[in-house]
């Protein structure tokens, strides 16, 4: 261990090891992530100082969070990167400006906030480059919860940076950063052990002490040394003796709170307010703690007398000896001195160079309602959302609500803040603040935007059609005064209803649309939103055919904004997607969920990746590329786990019943769909049947596969129904239920020519030729094979060429039947759809045709990750794009190439690239 432990880390030798360790790995190139976690007073601090103190050869960055700075967005985050600054034009652009904008140095739209996270993940990455770094960041209860995320976000991407990222985390004690660290590498720092803690203790006691006492010390303490040094402080040993530690005492952070309270009322007032004005002050700017000194009063004397007794330090920066001093010099004051030292600090801020912790000192200093205050912070919040600061946002709002004095203005700001909040993802505020805000005298925008909040916090937390009705109420009020917000209530109570689906009460979907069909026209010319809800409402008040062309017109619409900049296609995606699905259409399928991985990548929306990855990994599936979908779906799930968002499990389960070897798949999709009963997605629900259907015509059940077709066919799961009509009837025609396949066929009929694709027409004419016969037959196989060549869903092609070479070995036309089931397998078997291959090459043994079975895929070398990052750099691409597309730096990007290199054999890139393209 570097170093001997000196008074603070007695008994704390294998922490000391610990941290020493950890240093280590970082200068070797193994990023290390610890999160010290234990009670105030514990030694956190102290083994962090023992960290910076011994860090050496590595450079050293230290943060704080600060209690009142946790409403201030990036606060935290700024405190850490503030001497990094110099080396942002070093970045990629899109990072550069996303930090930029989140800093406030510069202007611009609102950035993601992991976008942020993957540019202090490059700076970091750039920065320990030339040495290793050692970065800081304690008290992170206490940090602002975007730079608390953000943080988390980062702590989870290292991995081959010279970096060591250590965080000391208070237990017990609420805060953003204490909730998104867990997870993450601990370290619990507990009490010391009696010997050492009898030890510390006889270090700071004057004479001698009573053993019982002495016990009863260390035992009601735990060994804290914080309590241990500070509670004696200032009593005799009689004293100690004679009642320390009553049954009645305050839990032991207040206790020790309260030693701070008393030493700090020892002394001169004057000094007491200076504390007061620097634990209100919470950058530490000296200069500007003079300037307020002088407006109050207070004498150059204070700050000796503070420093004498060992309570804070004036250096370059104003400094507590401990977080609890300066809980403990703000708590002893007064309301009236807090308002006085909160006034004081906003007229000694410059209002153009920080002019939101100007609005927020003049926040604390209001004792009314005041509209000048309330509209300074209602500005500040302006400010944080255009910084991607939602929960600094919605706490100015909460605070402008609080100070504004006109009640219908009032009830409006606590509209907005409650949308700010939940939008931060804390809902149950947001739920508060709407209560509140209905107490005051709304006009029709503001009741009708604050029943559609609610309704999406509905919507958010049970989909099952309960927000629909409240969509339609906030709609019907919009409509009089903002017609484009009231038709995206229309659109979203469709969804919600869509996604209820058999969970809904009966006739809901209908309903809903019936009345959407009612809206007004809105703004001119319209949006993707105004073209989704007229064909939404009309295929679900009218039926498939009627809606059908208005369907088309919106699809086609999406994607020529998908060529432009598409931010609309973000926003409404979630329906957009699964209704090209259901028109069959693989054309705008293909490119809207391209599109959106495309789009999130370049603006480093990880909170929507995610969903897009996911969308694109079912393209994938569809297209016969199962090591692409799996890839993707891979990345998707990496992703959900560091932003800490619900799992997207669709693409997933999809990837399963096609790959499915045997029975035991239905188990997998039934357990993966079980999630979606937790919160009544009936929609989810009936994904289930349709892929157990998939399933069990893979293995030539089709009795089991009709009866998951049919019930996956007992509601019009947009995006699903049609599908399983394709399924119930190849195994209604295999199983002889020919009532069934050909009622289903008729339906198929009338989707399929709406729809009008090579995908739509195709699977009709294979639907049409399973239930006929002789040249009938012939012919419409021969079609469906053509229209399906022409699309992009190749296992659909592959499963057409399979169910033609069945029929053809039946007819007794075994040379034609050995090609298209040569064909079949030979396309499923390189999908790797096991179960559909095996019945080509069952058929194909059939015919006398010997066939090597042979794995579905070959045994893959590279992980998912390393697969991906090998096609990238194969394609061309730098380090540095590879890392801004998947989130990681460009040295954990090149520590994954030299795997791949050692793995294949290679040693350049331009002999990768001729592996992996056969070249």
């Amino acid at each position: 261990m570097s170093g001997a432990p000196r008074l603070g880390l007695r008994g704390r030798r294998s922490e000391c090891q610990a941290l020493d360790r950890l240093v280590a790995e970082a200068r070797e190139g193994r990023s290390q992530v610890l999160v010290l976690r234990g009670e105030a007073g514990v030694g956190k601090s102290a083994l962090v100082d023992y960290l910076m103190a011994n860090a050496t050869g590595c450079q050293t960055l230290r943060a704080a969070g600060v209690e009142s700075e946790m409403e201030l967005a990036f606060a935290g985050l700024h405190q850490l990167c503030l001497p990094m600054i110099g080396k942002l034009d070093r970045l990629p652009a899109p990072q550069r400006e996303a930090l930029a904008v989140a800093f406030g140095l510069s202007a611009g739209s609102v950035p993601d906030r992991f976008l942020v996270g993957l540019a202090v993940l490059s700076l970091l990455a750039e920065v320990a480059e030339k040495q290793p770094l050692v970065c800081v960041v304690d008290d992170a209860q206490w940090l602002d919860q975007v730079s608390a995320q953000t943080l988390a976000f980062v702590a989870r991407r290292l991995l081959a940076e010279r970096v060591a990222l250590v965080f000391a985390v208070r237990t017990s004690t609420a805060g953003p950063g204490g909730d998104q660290l867990r997870g993450l590498p601990e370290l619990a720092v507990r009490g010391l052990g009696y010997d050492d803690a009898r030890a510390l203790l006889d270090s700071v006691v004057p004479g001698r002490l009573d053993e019982r006492v002495r016990d009863r010390i260390v035992a009601e303490t735990r060994g804290n040394p914080l309590a241990l040094l500070e509670l004696p402080r200032g009593l005799t040993v009689a004293e100690l003796a004679g009642g320390f530690g009553r049954p009645d005492a305050r839990p032991l952070a207040n206790k020790i709170e309260q030693s701070f309270v008393r030493r700090i009322e020892e002394l001169p007032g004057a000094t007491q307010r200076l504390l007061l004005v620097a634990a209100a002050e919470p950058v530490g700017d000296v200069s500007l703690l003079r300037r307020v000194a002088g407006r109050l009063g207070i004498s150059a004397d204070a700050a000796a007398a503070a420093e004498s007794a060992g309570l804070i330090e004036f250096g370059t920066r104003a400094r507590f000896r401990h977080p609890l001093v300066r809980s403990a010099a703000y708590r002893a004051a007064d309301p009236e001195e807090r308002q006085d030292v909160h006034r004081a600090l906003a007229e000694a801020t410059d209002p153009d160079s920080d002019p939101d912790r100007r609005a927020w000192h003049r926040a604390h200093a209001a004792v009314e309602p005041d509209e000048a205050v309330a509209g300074e912070l209602e500005r500040s919040a302006g400010r944080a959302q255009a910084r991607g600061g939602l929960a600094a946002a919605a706490a100015f709002l909460k605070r402008a609500t609080e100070l504004t004095p006109d009640p219908a203005r009032r009830g409006a700001r606590a509209v907005a803040a409650a949308q700010a909040t939940f939008e931060a993802g804390a809902p149950d505020v947001a739920l508060e603040l709407l209560s509140a805000a209905e107490m005051s005298p709304l006009g029709e925008l503001h009741r009708g935007r604050l029943i559609r909040l609610r309704a999406q916090i509905v919507f958010a937390r049970r989909r099952s059609g309960d927000a629909a009705p409240l969509l339609l109420d906030a709609a019907g009020r919009l409509e009089r005064t903002d017609e484009g917000q009231a038709r995206e209530a229309y659109l979203e109570a469709i969804g919600s209803a869509v996604f209820a689906g058999r969970l809904g009460e009966p006739g809901l979907l209908r309903r809903v649309a019936e009345a959407a069909r009612t809206a007004p026209r809105g703004p001119r010319p319209p949006r993707l939103a105004d073209a989704l809800l007229d064909g939404l409402a009309t295929r679900f008040a009218d039926g498939y055919v009627a809606g059908a062309p208005l369907l088309r017109r919106a699809l086609r619409a999406f994607r020529q904004d998908a060529g432009r900049r598409g931010d609309d296609i973000m926003r409404w995606l979630w329906l957009a997607w699964p209704a090209a699905g259901d028109m069959y259409d693989d054309e705008t399928w293909h490119e809207l969920a391209a599109h959106a991985v495309r789009t999130a990548r370049e603006a480093g929306a990880l909170y929507f990746l995610p969903l897009a990855l996911t969308y694109r990994a079912a393209v994938h599936v569809h297209a016969g590329e199962f090591g692409a979908a799996s890839t993707l779906i891979e990345e998707s799930d990496a992703l959900l786990r560091v932003t800490g968002n619900s799992h997207l499990g669709y693409a997933s389960l999809l990837l399963h019943a096609w790959r499915g070897a045997n029975a035991e798949v239905v188990g997998v999709v039934d357990a993966g769909a079980e999630w979606a009963s937790t919160w009544k997605e009936g929609r989810a629900i009936g994904v289930r049947p349709y892929l157990n259907a998939v399933v069990y015509n893979g293995l030539g059940r089709f009795h089991d596969a009709l009866a998951g077709a049919e019930e996956a066919y007992a509601f019009d799961d947009l995006g699903v129904f049609g599908f399983s009509l394709v399924e119930l009837v190849e195994a209604g025609a295999r199983a002889g239920a020919q009532e069934a396949a050909a009622t289903a066929l008729r339906q198929l009929e009338e989707r399929t020519l709406a729809s009008g694709t090579e995908w739509a027409l195709g699977l009709l004419a294979r639907s049409r030729a399973l239930l006929s016969g002789g040249a009938t037959a012939d012919r419409l196989y021969r079609e469906a094979i053509e229209h399906l060549r022409r699309s992009r869903v190749a296992v659909h092609l592959a499963r057409t060429h399979l169910v033609y070479g069945e029929w053809l070995r039946h007819e007794n036309r075994p040379a034609e039947a050995r090609e298209h089931l040569q064909t079949a397998y030979e396309l499923l078997n390189g999908f790797g759809a096991r179960a559909f291959a095996d019945r080509a090459r069952r058929e194909l043994l059939a015919l006398g045709e010997p066939v090597r079975r042979q794995a579905a895929e070959e045994q893959h070398v590279l992980t998912a990750q390393e697969a991906q990052i090998a096609r990238l750099a194969a394609g061309g691409k730098t380090n540095s794009e590879i890392g801004a597309e998947l989130f990681i730096s460009p040295r954990t990007v090149e520590w994954h190439l030299r795997k791949v290199f050692t793995k294949l054999d290679v040693d350049s890139r331009s002999k990768l690239r001729g592996m992996l393209t056969g070249s």
